[in-house]
């Protein structure tokens, strides 16, 4: 009797159990998941994704030939206002006459828990807007009503394509949990598909295949005397038809951190791009297999390549711009002076031109393409070898594997003997290899002419220098009176500039100020703010009364007042991404202190000199005493624009020892 209760037991359980398992369907909202008041395994998350079902499949008809189908179903729970967002959700489609795509937004409701009973509030047509982001581009979007803590929000949209190539890419992964993630795609067998896994989670896969058929129908007429008649026959060509399941539960947030490039370059995620087609009676054909036919397929588009072959427009202005210039170095100076001055980027990304570079050119306008394109033709006409680089920006990911989705920049070249130099119009504040922060993503893929490609490393080399020199003298009430010169270069400078450009001058020192324990600045210039290639130096003078501490008669102050950094950025245990600083830089203090009088030196910081393995970073603190002055160098420098992981605990340590040593304290006392 006891064995049959228990068996009833695990019966009930196996089946509630399996009840809850497959309660993955929209309109299954229970109230205990209404009633859920934070997540079980991550209590600060904003929002969870309970489940996110998709669905690739094929359909084909005689007029259009095979359509991809994708389908999906997500449910989500708000746990607090920082969640709301997640009531937002939108779906781009491609334009394209040929291929364009079809999105259609169904069965969205939110739900939430009022007087212990269900509300169900569907979605309006008020809450759905269609939206046109450029040429090629659209947006589906939808705002779900009536969205609370704690309310439940359902729904499915549905993509069809006539373009097979490229598969949306399924994220497993989020910036809130995911409890259940699962996609299924059923590909007929004349679809080869290249997949790859990102990330650090494996999902379970699971792989069967399945008889399929097509009925083709066709009509013949025949015609007798004065009668004619039409039959109809249909013919049926089976196929194979490969069904993968990818699953995976409990995953953790994406939690972003310091210094990462994008955060979505290391979710788990799935990513497909056609590889092969082999259809019936037909022999096969290859796409996209490596980087060069990439790069030659995108080469010979009408809105790439072409564009680089059209000259006329330019040549007049451009003979006059490049007058007298013999040198590499002058002609690359020039030209790209010129085409920041004369066209304007308009925001939009992508390798491909909107309405062309002659256009942009008479508008004084254009998309990334266009001003680069235009670029690279330009130095090309001034007799330099110039090409165009492919590039994915840091906010769309790694190019991590051959496939033409995976680019959506572009920046020209010019070769010089065993070097290359990278150039970008887009950006005001750019100078020869000195790109802006967005195109900083690792690799590129330089296209020739014929076709070939090499890649190329987008890094930085050159050392961005912030250096500083700081001269201040301090009175019997630890007050400070001083002067202060910083120089920038490179990217350090561009960042700088880029940061002022619409700021007026008494802004920027009233901020300034604020920041820097309310000192007050006097005397205040800069100099090469226009001129990009030369560092940017400010100078000023300052006076403050709040960089010290008095504390028995004895003056306590940090030698670089609040020029420092107070606490340590990389506060994970571990951590499973590269950590990205962008650039290589040199951070360097020469700082001489005046004692005041009546006063001596009871603590002086001590030298210290550290550096990271493989030489990945070093810092040097120098101190000494002259008299009645403190002389202090202090030379932070990363040698590398990327760390990886594997010395994440190493660098951690780095930081921790130059932020203590950098925050400890002179101790002045009275003679």
């Amino acid at each position: 009797m006891l064995f049959k209760k228990a068996l009833l037991v695990v019966v009930l359980l196996f089946s509630i159990s399996k009840m809850k398992a497959q309660n993955f369907e929209l309109g299954k909202v229970s109230i205990s998941e209404l009633q859920e008041k934070a997540h079980p395994k991550d209590t600060s998350a904003v929002a969870a994704i309970l489940f996110k079902k998709g669905k690739l499949s094929f359909e084909y008809s005689q007029e259009n030939g095979f359509a991809m189908l994708t389908e999906v179903k997500m449910r989500i729970k708000i746990y607090k206002k920082e969640g709301y967002d997640w009531a937002n959700q939108k779906v781009r489609y491609y334009l394209g006459n040929n291929t364009k795509e079809k999105v259609s937004f169904s069965e969205a409701m939110t739900y939430n828990l009022v007087a212990g009973k269900i509300e169900k509030t569907k979605l309006k047509s008020d809450g759905e807007f269609d939206e046109i982001i450029n040429r090629y581009w659209g947006q589906k979007k939808i705002t779900l009503p009536n969205v609370k803590e704690g309310s439940i929000i359902e729904f499915q949209y549905n993509i069809r394509s006539y373009n097979v190539v490229s598969p949306r890419e399924w994220a497993f992964q989020s910036s809130v949990p995911v409890n259940y993630s699962e996609y299924n795609s059923y590909v007929p067998e004349y679809f080869v598909y290249n997949s790859t896994l990102k990330g650090f989670i494996t999902p379970k896969i699971t792989v069967d295949t399945s008889n399929k058929s097509i009925v083709l129908t066709s009509k013949e007429r025949t015609q007798n005397g004065m009668v004619t008649k039409t039959s109809f026959s249909n013919d049926k060509i089976d196929y194979l038809e490969t069904k993968t399941n990818y699953l995976v539960e409990n995953i953790p947030a994406m939690k972003d951190e310091v210094y990462v490039n994008d955060i979505d370059n290391y979710k788990t995620s799935l990513v497909q791009e056609l590889s092969m087609t082999k259809y019936p009676n037909s022999p096969l054909k290859t796409y996209s297999t490596d980087w060069n036919s990439v790069v030659k397929t995108i080469y010979q588009y009408d809105d790439f390549g072409p564009e680089l072959n059209k000259t006329g427009y330019f040549e007049e202005d451009l003979k006059v711009v490049i007058a007298g210039l013999n040198t590499v170095e002058e002609k690359v100076d020039a030209i790209l002076k010129y085409v920041k001055a004369t066209v304007k980027w308009n925001e939009y990304y992508g390798y491909s031109c909107n309405d062309g570079v002659k256009k942009a050119y008479k508008d004084k306008t254009g998309n990334v393409a266009e001003i680069n394109l235009m670029l690279t033709a330009m130095l090309r006409y001034a007799g330099l070898t110039a090409n165009p680089v492919l590039v994915s920006t840091r906010s769309n990911g790694i190019a991590m594997f051959p496939n033409r989705t995976a680019f959506n920049y572009v920046i020209g070249a010019v070769e010089d003997g065993a070097n290359l130099i990278l150039l970008d119009a887009t950006d005001p504040f750019s100078t020869p290899n000195v790109l802006p922060f967005r195109a900083l993503n690792w690799v590129g893929r330089l296209v020739r002419k014929d076709g070939t490609s090499r890649e190329v490393d987008l890094m930085p080399k050159t050392t961005s220098n912030n250096i500083v020199t700081m001269n201040y003298s301090l009175n019997e009430k630890g007050e400070v009176l001083g002067k202060l010169r910083r120089q920038r270069t490179d990217h350090n400078a561009m960042v700088f500039r880029e940061s002022i450009k619409d700021s007026k001058e008494d802004v920027y020192l009233e901020k300034l100020e604020n920041e820097n324990d309310q000192m007050e600045i006097q005397e205040y210039s800069r100099t090469n703010e226009k001129q990009l290639k030369l560092p940017i130096a400010e100078t000023l003078s300052f006076s403050g009364a709040n960089f010290s501490e008095l504390i028995g008669g004895k003056i306590y102050i940090k030698p670089m007042l609040s020029f420092v950094q107070k606490q340590n950025y990389f506060k994970q245990e571990n951590r499973e991404y590269p950590v990205d600083f962008g650039f290589p830089y040199l951070d360097k203090y020469a700082i001489n202190i005046q004692i005041p009088a009546g006063f001596k030196v009871e603590t002086l910081p001590t030298a210290m000199n550290i550096s990271m393995q493989d030489n990945l970073a070093n810092f040097k603190f120098m101190t000494s005493l002259v008299g009645n002055t403190i002389q202090i160098s202090i030379v932070n420098q990363m040698n590398t624009p990327i760390v990886s992981a594997e010395y994440y605990s190493t660098l951690k340590e780095y930081f921790q020892k130059v932020i203590e040593k950098q925050n400890e304290k002179i101790v002045l006392i009275k003679i």
